[in-house]
């Protein structure tokens, strides 16, 4: 049974970013199955509409991704070393192009993104990951040791049959690994902005090891890392594998989340009580600003962003405009609202407000800001709770 618990208002494509306005177009609404403990949205959006040539993120933009991906591949080496590699949904080669390129397949539908990673010598197929794709990586490669997806699997809407899938294409003795957005991190940090077109699925280790049982398949170890604001990174096995052990880690994960009652729908009916309240506390704080006559500018325009501003409603009147640093993002308005997204400066004057729409970067932009932030330059954010820092 699936059950509503929170109602995020009208929103758009969250990566629709045009040079019109553009306006919501669809009810987001997120939803609890009883029977699996899977959290997801209510609209599934057809694939092309969300994924095709104009698709603006770019995950070589993130210095803490590139790190971790590069930090990744040296594991994969010493403790895996496959001698062939499968990404799905690749973006622009930014994991890939760690590994010798003869060894590694990739797979990404954004077409303009794709062409970024060709442009690194890698071999792609220009596909989304379906059944016929299957069939042509059947037929020209053999089974692969290593599949690896970073924030990818949670965008496509049937998980049984991408699992399915795997279970063809992955060798027996081989490791299949995701990256995904932690539920337990998104409830307790009250992240609501997870949410979106896009992330159709927020993952809990309990969730996503009943899905993978129904092919097969089983986690066997889990890491926690930072990026995305909170992240799980999940090592999959054929069940009949039995040489690699389940780890201490996965058990400590499911504990944690059965102890926080993430398997329970009284979870999400508390976090939807903050999330309401988070709201309110947010639009006070910004019209308290604005009434002082104060400059508020966004740091990032992100498809988290977009959740945040349509669903408390602070389009232009609040905001004068938000600094991004990729290019297909400039010039154009955030998704359901006529805010304009410029060019990325570095911050100087320490009057304007800085909400940070990617407050999951937020130690790299204090960083790369240190001398606005140091010169008494306020950031706002809204985790875990609406405040200036």
């Amino acid at each position: 049974m699936k059950k509503i618990f929170l109602d995020l208002g009208n929103q758009p494509l969250a990566n629709n970013f045009s040079k019109k306005y553009i306006p919501p177009i669809f009810r987001l609404k997120l939803k609890f199955d009883t029977k699996s403990k899977l959290v997801m949205i209510n609209k599934h959006m057809e694939k092309e509409r969300m994924f095709n040539k104009s698709y603006p993120y770019r995950s070589s933009k993130s210095k803490l991704v590139r790190e971790l991906f590069k930090e990744l591949s040296k594991k994969i080496k010493k403790k895996l070393n496959p001698e062939n590699i499968l990404e799905i949904g690749c973006n622009d080669g930014s994991f890939a192009s760690n590994f010798n390129k003869e060894k590694v397949v990739c797979v990404e539908p954004c077409s303009d993104v794709a062409k970024e990673a060709k442009k690194k010598g890698l071999r792609v197929y220009v596909n989304y990951f379906d059944d016929l794709l299957i069939k042509l990586l059947l037929k020209n490669h053999q089974k692969f040791d290593l599949i690896f997806s970073a924030n990818t699997i949670t965008h496509i809407s049937d998980l049984n049959s991408v699992f399915a899938n795997i279970t063809q294409i992955l060798a027996d003795h081989g490791t299949f690994i995701i990256e995904e957005p932690s539920l337990l991190e998104t409830i307790k940090k009250n992240s609501y902005d997870q949410f979106y077109n896009e992330h159709i699925y927020v993952f809990s280790t309990i969730a996503l090891q009943n899905i993978l049982k129904k092919n097969k398949l089983e986690i066997y170890d889990v890491e926690n890392i930072k990026v995305h604001g909170g992240s799980n990174r999940y090592y999959i096995k054929k069940k009949k594998n039995k040489k690699i052990k389940i780890s201490l880690r996965f058990k400590k994960n499911l504990n944690l989340e059965k102890r926080f009652g993430i398997n329970t729908f009284a979870c999400y009916k508390k976090f939807s009580k903050r999330v309401q309240k988070s709201k309110k506390e947010l639009i006070k704080l910004l019209k308290k600003i604005k009434e002082n006559n104060q400059k508020i500018i966004g740091y990032g325009a992100s498809a988290k962003a977009v959740t945040i501003l349509n669903y408390c409603n602070l389009k232009e009147n609040y905001f004068d405009f938000f600094y991004d640093t990729t290019q297909q993002k400039i010039g154009k308005f955030l998704p359901g609202t006529r805010i304009n997204v410029l060019k990325y400066k570095k911050l100087r004057d320490n009057k304007t407000y800085v909400f940070l729409g990617a407050w999951n970067f937020y130690k790299e932009i204090l960083k790369k800001e240190k001398s606005f932030y140091m010169n008494s330059g306020k950031f706002i954010t809204h985790i875990p709770y609406p405040r200036i820092i």
